[in-house]
């Protein structure tokens, strides 16, 4: 059987999407959400999903594009993928930003102009310095 492959047209309907989706409503906490996620991903994916995260989370928030670049240390690329799919994705992000009352979105930022950002340097956050860490035990 050859490698199983996601289209837009069908990928919600992919039996083992499904069933991932069923193993992640059993789980009742942060910390066995926590366990699953980090058992199921690498280190670099829980990253990038984390970075993700917190883009959509400054984007609700009516940070620029440029701002959430440097504050999270995303390429504009990845900021203008997570605001395109925030405006128009399948409401995955609005519906989680919008269970929180911290994260509402407040309303939808502007679309990113040919933004160049080119850090000198990275900002290392929380993430990052957790994750590494844990890297090296």
């Amino acid at each position: 059987m050859g490698k199983r492959r996601f289209t837009d047209d069908s990928w919600n309907k992919e039996p083992w999407f499904r069933a991932l989706c069923t193993a992640m409503t059993q789980l009742n906490t942060e910390e066995e959400m926590a366990n699953f996620l980090r058992d199921i991903a690498t280190l670099s994916e829980l990253q990038a999903w984390s970075e993700r995260f917190e883009v959509a989370k400054q984007l609700a928030q009516g940070i620029t594009y440029r701002e959430i670049a440097k504050n999270t240390g995303a390429s504009t690329t990845t900021v203008t993928r997570v605001g395109k799919f925030l405006e128009n994705g399948q409401g995955g992000y609005r519906k989680v930003l919008n269970a929180h009352r911290h994260h509402r979105m407040v309303s939808s930022a502007p679309p990113a102009q040919s933004e160049t950002y080119t850090p000198s340097e990275k900002p290392v956050s929380v993430l990052q310095k957790y994750l590494e860490k844990a890297k090296n035990q």
